[in-house]
């Protein structure tokens, strides 16, 4: 496995390959890697065969966090993804710095962004207005860089892969996008290198951002609910547990992302929850 740090010398790298014939497989990441983001690897290593090349990128996105977020804190531990990795028979290791990602930011003359105006304006969007507008200026970047004919994205990050999605189609990237389900720990809460933040007592009540969705499933195999109807009861389950703040719950079409007023079975069900300080999304088809 190789490590790349420069961009002229991943899309040198990239280019050499497209000549030789080999298909390239590519999983964008913040790093702190988890067995969800190696999933990712593997289905990227099925995706393009023996013969093609695998690149994981690690770089911890400045322009995705609001000045209020945990930029600063978001637990980074270099060493240890690169040997993860290394075991999963990763190619390359892309960890550009800032300056290589976003020269001449800090003097105002980065100052171009992709901007998707209709997805983006909803549930995570509306909760960190400008959130989707940095993962899609550096997904662009990235696949501009990394030059992949596939990539793989992580469906607890619904939204965000349909954002993806929509910006590659409108925008002609020749990329496949790929959503790899969501990989779970035993308990049923969602993989995220954020539940490093969690102490005891709130790992412990973080279960009940899953069970949310699985007695949202109960129900609605019952019968259809107003959606106002559905999120009281919800939010009653989710006020049960002292550590628990919730930030929204959204039933929406898993299409359009269009809001649902009448919930059942095939709409799908976002929500994001607090614990202290460490904010945890989940979603799932209902």
């Amino acid at each position: 496995m190789r490590q790349i740090t420069t961009v002229r010398a991943m899309q040198r790298w990239a280019l050499e390959q497209k000549r030789a014939g080999a298909r390239i497989g590519f999983v964008p990441t913040m790093g702190y890697l988890h067995d969800g983001h190696m999933s990712l690897v593997r289905r990227a290593r099925k995706a393009v065969g023996r013969d093609g090349k695998v690149v994981v990128s690690i770089y911890v996105n400045p322009t995705q966090f609001a000045p209020t977020e945990d930029l600063a804190q978001y637990p980074r531990d270099l060493k240890r993804d690169k040997e993860m990795c290394a075991a999963e028979g990763v190619d390359i290791v892309f960890t550009p710095s800032d300056a290589e990602m976003y020269p001449g930011r800090a003097e105002g003359l980065f100052s171009c962004y992709v901007v998707e105006e209709g997805l983006s304006k909803l549930m995570e969007g509306a909760s960190r207005p400008t959130h989707f507008r940095g993962v899609t200026t550096i997904v662009a970047k990235l696949f501009n860089i990394v030059l992949p004919d596939v990539s793989v994205f992580g469906a607890k990050d619904f939204q965000q892969a349909a954002i993806i999605q929509r910006m590659v189609k409108n925008l002609d990237f020749p990329v496949k996008i790929i959503v790899a389900p969501t990989v779970r720990e035993r308990d049923g809460l969602a993989m995220s290198s954020r539940n490093k933040y969690l102490n005891p007592p709130q790992r412990a009540e973080a279960t009940i951002v899953s069970q949310a969705i699985k007695q949202a499933r109960e129900l609605v195999s019952r019968k259809t609910y107003k959606a106002e109807e559905l999120l009281k009861e919800l939010e009653k389950l989710i006020k049960s547990k002292p550590e628990a703040r919730l930030d929204y719950i959204e039933f929406f079409d898993p299409e359009t992302l269009l809001p649902a007023t009448k919930v059942g079975k095939g709409t799908h069900m976002a929500l994001a929850v607090f614990f202290g300080k460490t904010r945890l999304i989940d979603n799932g088809l209902l």
